[in-house]
């Protein structure tokens, strides 16, 4: 799933798509997939991307928030947590660095 959320991200041109590990450290997911746009208008795109798809391979979304403000979009997968930031709110927020013992997979 994570991967699947990843790749869709890309065909978006999401912005540094990362995929964490957060077995071992959380209890909230297993897997947060991160990324970005340089825009409210990408970023908005970016997740609606990451919805289709996971919906076309049957995967249903628990929750979503922040399609108003399109600064950070978050799409609840309960395995997987998608996160799409706008630039900006990304270097703020620095999920990367509070989430640092986990472990960075590549997709």
């Amino acid at each position: 799933m994570a991967r699947l959320a990843a790749q869709a991200a890309a065909t978006k041109k999401a912005l540094d798509i990362t995929v964490l590990d957060i077995r071992d450290v959380s209890v909230l997911a297993d897997y947060f997939v991160i990324c970005s746009g340089n825009s409210s208008t990408q970023v908005k795109s970016i997740a609606d991307e990451i919805k289709e798809r996971m919906q076309q391979a049957g995967h249903e979304l628990g929750h979503a928030e922040g399609y108003r403000e399109e600064k950070w979009i978050l799409l609840d997968y309960r395995d997987v947590v998608v996160h799409v930031f706008h630039s900006r709110e990304r270097e703020f927020y620095n999920l990367e660095k509070l989430w640092g013992d986990a472990k960075v997979l590549a997709f």
